[in-house]
């Protein structure tokens, strides 16, 4: 029985099958990491809290990805196979995929109100992936 992130990557399917890249992987952690120290930051402006946490999830999501062999051929699939990369459920993956509304909305549209429980929330489930990644 073939699993979901192989049933994905089968023809026409949302992930490509690739070998895993040590280097790409190595930094991948080490940029989103490295962002979500940054958007925890209240310093900076939610804006930028919101854009350096989100390009955090999306670097760690992917390394989570790469890990298991696959490229995805669209950004917002490295939040929904979250399950199946790292056994994390919906209360993680949902915050993502409204994070990604969210960052669609500003980049296409303009539209960068941020709200600050979404930004929270972003936060936490950052952190989840990041610790479910072995969080250093």
């Amino acid at each position: 029985m073939r699993s979901p992130l192989e049933r994905l990557a089968s023809t026409g399917g949302t992930l490509a099958a690739e070998a895993p890249d040590v280097s790409e992987i190595a930094g991948l952690l080490r940029s989103g990491r490295a962002r979500l120290a940054d958007a925890r930051n209240t310093g900076l402006s939610p804006e930028s809290r919101f854009d350096l946490a989100y390009n955090a999830a999306h670097a760690l999501c992917l390394a989570a990805l790469r890990r298991h062999g696959y490229r995805p051929k669209h950004r917002y699939i490295v939040f929904q196979v979250l399950p199946h990369t790292l056994g994390l459920g919906p209360a993680v993956w949902r915050v993502l995929d409204k994070a990604h509304q969210v960052r669609n909305l500003s980049e296409y549209e303009g539209h960068t109100d941020v709200d600050l429980r979404l930004l929270d929330d972003l936060l936490t489930a950052c952190a989840a992936v990041s610790a479910a990644l072995g969080d250093p």
